[in-house]
């Protein structure tokens, strides 16, 4: 039975071992909440941990992070008691692993100091441990690395010889005895292993001593001629084509035990020379969707492309090492010619260049045509590189560094101070929306995306010069009067109608439906609804200065009608304004560029194609597809203090409740009858079954009379309520403001009825039935320092664009299945202008379908960010019988109060 083990070099690889037991679902939990608290333990514990099987992306992620740990580790030539120092992070790698990063939980907080500081601490808890273990260095790794042997390591060189042309390399195979002042190792010969462990007594030491290279021998032909001529055993002067031999096996080489050490130059990507591949060296007279990219092909190193007379020097000498401008570099001809000649036929097929979306998916990598896709996997990517010509490059590097764009502002039009970032936000959408690029300002909630749009909108006025050339702004409705005052206090220069009954009156939208350019007439920018969208075709037949979709993540489903309604918008740049690009699965990000840049990602086929691909790739590769997708977004989080200084902390926590009796009743009974239907129902009906059935017991977890509808919400009879009543008389003690979340309607009036016996007076509730004129005033009166102390808002109506800072305490009284949607709704007391630092309660009612619910969650959270998701979790509906009654059944033994 095979399993993962660690190598004396510290690579991982499959080892006869006995059986491993598949690792559990709770383990697996227990190994993302320790990565969560940013625990050194659970890394090292992960990294060492023998798992049969695939394990999920993220912990791959993490596995490769301290498999390299151990890597360096196992590299020190030490067998002794005590490291010496500490190991110093390999800073160099991080670009590199950051940009393979999965999606993962926490995905967007990833930076290089995280890496150091996690390297950091794992690094001191393995010296700690070391310290602890009986032996030492040696001791400690043998006991996570079945390879390593106590008496030392077998070595082998491999150095230049500049002074023999003929044979420019040399070999030695070393040993280590002893170490020398307990902290250098002696190397010797290994040949005088056969003069010091001369005789029967040590027949036993020289054969463990030796057991490395013997393993090599029999998986390197070259190393069992060295041994069966006792060659290995002297030192060998080269030829480039041994030395070749050497290097190319080396990785093999150290998963048999050895230490292999090699000049500098040879790294893990060795130099080689290359078929080079340039987009965009010549310019253009603009870059955009519709430009035109020169394509050029030469052979070079280290990115220099090579003169005719150097292509020559290479073609006729040897395959292998060659000695090219001083250096020694890797050819091999038959797969260079091989792969010069796929690029060929790109070349060819570009006739005149490649499109600008073209363009941008061979310099990421990721071909979404099947049948060039090997363009960029294994042989071709490793003997090819493409890049952007100097034209290209430079613009291109002005999308990635906004601050680096020099680019006008809006100016006293706009009444306010723009934050550094947030003039940096408004370079990059002017010049993204002057190439006629798609832009996705995807900036964390609450740093002001609103503002910089509409300094984008000035600004766009003013190069207009009184040309008109109005912008529309898709958005909730529940946003309109966000929007209206917004605009009103910071640009009241900028000329605004509104296509929304809520705003605009009925005989004006009749006149706009039969003359919409009447309608708009000399507006700066138009707003309405995604709803409104659908019943006003005029706003589809007209052409936009800028089509900007605020919540653009109301267009993750591509089926959905008002989803194919924005993409039908005609306007010279298109804009998404979203603080989750990415709420549940890839298909959401493929949804928002389709409307951005239209074929960027390909058909909705083609890119889960190629989204497949990459989850099947040696290491779960999304490099290509952050590199894609890179330039159009422009993404800056509250907790970055680069980006903002002034704004306090957030805690979140779970707040764990017992369920009444009454409750556990109604509950265990709800769960037999679920297992008596579920014998029943097939298809469609099942899923029916599961939803409805969950719907029942979350509303029994919350209070007995939401699920039986008697209206009589009695304190008493909820442990959650009684939990709310316990934070709320601290709140109240403290003068603190609370916002309530639910997830059901019905459960507003109720908890703003109970929490007013607690505070001594009214509060506020909002829900999707509170008229859009209503909730400004709402809010407005809630951020009165004297106004109400508590808003109780339902989740999807107050979960996006409102300010509700005069709030530090935060509680979801229910959980939401989507994290990114209870994210938005928090955000809605953490973000500018919130000066206390806030707490976020998280109610869950213990042994009971909501603490499964918190762990899908968490799992869930593993889907955000960054770009990007992987898969989302299995579907509840989609368990076996056995599987569902198991996550809802009740822990008897932890539910019910004392």
């Amino acid at each position: 039975m095979s399993a993962l083990a660690v190598t004396p070099s510290g690579h991982l690889i499959l080892s006869e071992s006995p059986p491993a037991a598949p690792l559990p679902e709770a383990p697996l939990r227990g190994l993302r909440k320790a990565f969560a608290q940013g625990s050194a333990a659970g890394l090292l514990h992960l990294t060492t941990l023998r798992h049969e099987g695939p394990l999920p992306a993220d912990l791959a992620f993490w596995r490769r992070f301290g498999e390299r740990y151990l890597t360096e580790l196992c590299h020190i030539p030490e067998p002794t008691g005590e490291l010496a120092a500490a190991l110093p992070p390999p800073s160099d790698a991080w670009p590199a692993l950051l940009a393979a990063a999965p999606p993962m939980r926490g995905g967007e907080y990833l930076r290089e100091e995280v890496l150091e500081q996690l390297w950091t601490e794992l690094d001191a808890l393995a010296r700690s441990q070391i310290a602890a273990t009986a032996g030492g260095l040696a001791a400690w790794l043998q006991g996570v690395s079945p390879l390593w042997h106590r008496v030392g390591r077998v070595s082998f060189h491999l150095a230049e010889n500049k002074r023999d042309a003929a044979y420019p390399f040399a070999f030695l195979a070393t040993y280590a005895p002893r170490l020398l002042d307990g902290r250098r190792v002696q190397y010797q010969p290994l040949g005088k292993a056969l003069e010091q462990y001369a005789g029967a007594r040590n027949r036993k030491t020289l054969a463990k001593l030796l057991t490395p290279v013997q393993r090599a021998a029999e998986r390197c032909a070259w190393v069992r001629d060295l041994i069966d001529s006792g060659a290995v055993f002297h030192p060998l002067r080269w030829t480039p084509g041994e030395a070749h031999r050497l290097l190319k096996d080396a990785p093999l080489l150290e998963e048999c035990g050895l230490l292999v050490r090699m000049p500098d130059w040879w790294t893990k990507t060795p130099p080689r020379v290359r078929v080079s591949v340039a987009v965009g060296s010549k310019r253009q007279p603009r870059v955009g969707a519709d430009a035109l990219l020169d394509f050029r092909l030469d052979l070079a190193m280290d990115g220099q492309a090579l003169s005719e007379e150097e292509w020559q020097e290479v073609l006729a000498g040897s395959d292998d090492l060659v000695l090219l401008k001083g250096r020694w570099v890797e050819v091999d001809r038959e797969r260079l010619a091989k792969v010069l000649e796929r690029w060929k036929e790109v070349e060819r097929e570009a006739g005149e260049g490649v499109s600008f979306i073209e363009g941008m998916r061979l310099l990421a990598g990721a071909s979404l045509d099947p049948e060039r896709a090997d363009l960029f996997e294994g042989e071709a990517a490793s003997w090819a590189e493409v890049h952007a010509g100097p034209w290209l490059a430079e613009r291109l590097q002005a999308l990635r560094a906004p601050q680096s764009i020099e680019a006008a502002l809006p100016g006293k039009e706009l009444r306010a101070t723009l934050r550094p970032y947030q003039q940096d936000g408004v370079k990059w959408l002017a010049f993204l929306a002057e190439l006629g690029l798609g832009a996705c300002l995807a900036d964390d909630m609450g740093l002001g995306k609103t503002i910089q749009v509409i300094a984008l909108l000035l600004l766009r006025k003013r190069q207009r010069k009184g040309r008109r050339g109005a912008s529309l702004l898709v958005l909730p409705a529940s946003l309109l009067a966000n929007w209206k005052a917004e605009l009103e206090r910071f640009a009241p220069s900028l000329t605004v109608r509104f296509a929304h009954p809520s705003l605009a009156r009925a005989e004006d939208l009749a006149a706009a439906a039969r003359d919409g350019e009447g309608f708009v007439g000399d507006a700066d920018v138009v707003l309405t609804s995604y709803a409104m969208l659908a019943r006003q075709p005029w706003l589809q037949s007209l052409r936009w200065d800028l089509a900007v979709l605020d919540e653009a993540q109301a267009v993750k489903n591509p089926t959905a009608r008002q989803t194919r309604c924005v993409k039908q918008l005609s306007a010279t740049a298109r804009i998404a304004l979203t603080g989750t690009p990415v709420e549940n699965r890839l298909g959401d990000l493929w949804s928002i560029f389709d409307f951005l840049c239209p074929g960027l990602l390909g058909g909705s086929k083609a890119f889960g194609t190629f989204v497949k691909r990459l989850e099947k790739s040696a290491a779960g590769q999304y490099a290509p597809l952050r590199r894609l997708v890179g330039p159009y977004i422009l993404r800056r989080l509250k907790t970055d203090r680069s980006i903002i200084a002034d704004l306090p902390e957030k805690t979140e926590m779970q707040a764990y409740c017992r369920l009444t009796k009454k409750q556990a009743a109604l509950y265990e009974r709800s769960v037999e009858e679920l297992s008596r239907q579920l014998d029943q129902a097939e298809g469609i009906q099942r899923r029916g079954v599961i939803l409805a059935f969950l719907m029942r017991l979350k509303q029994i977890c919350n209070h007995p009379a939401q699920w039986l509808g008697t209206g009589d919400y009695v304190p008493a009879e909820s442990g959650k309520f009684a939990r709310l009543a316990e934070l709320a008389e601290t709140f109240a003690e403290r003068q603190e403001k609370v916002l309530v979340f639910t997830q059901f309607r019905e459960m507003a009036e109720p908890l703003a009825a109970f929490l007013a016996g607690v505070f001594g007076r009214g509060g506020l509730v909002l829900h999707g039935e509170v008229p859009v004129k209503k909730r400004k005033r709402l809010v407005d009166d809630f951020q009165r320092e004297e106004g109400p102390p508590f808003f109780v808002l339902s989740l999807k109506a107050g979960g996006t664009g409102l300010n509700l800072t005069a709030a530090s305490q935060v509680v979801h009284f229910d959980r939401w299945w989507n994290p990114a949607v209870e994210n938005q709704a928090t955000d809605r007391a953490f973000r500018i202008g919130q000066r206390k630092n806030v707490v976020v309660h998280k109610f869950l009612c213990q042994g009971t379908v909501e603490e499964k619910i918190d762990a899908v969650i968490r799992e869930k959270t593993a889907l955000a960010e960054a770009i990007l998701e992987g898969e989302a979790p299995r579907l509840i509906t989609e368990m076996s019988d056995a599987e569902l009654l198991d996550l809802v059944r009740l822990d008897v033994s932890t539910v019910t109060e004392e």
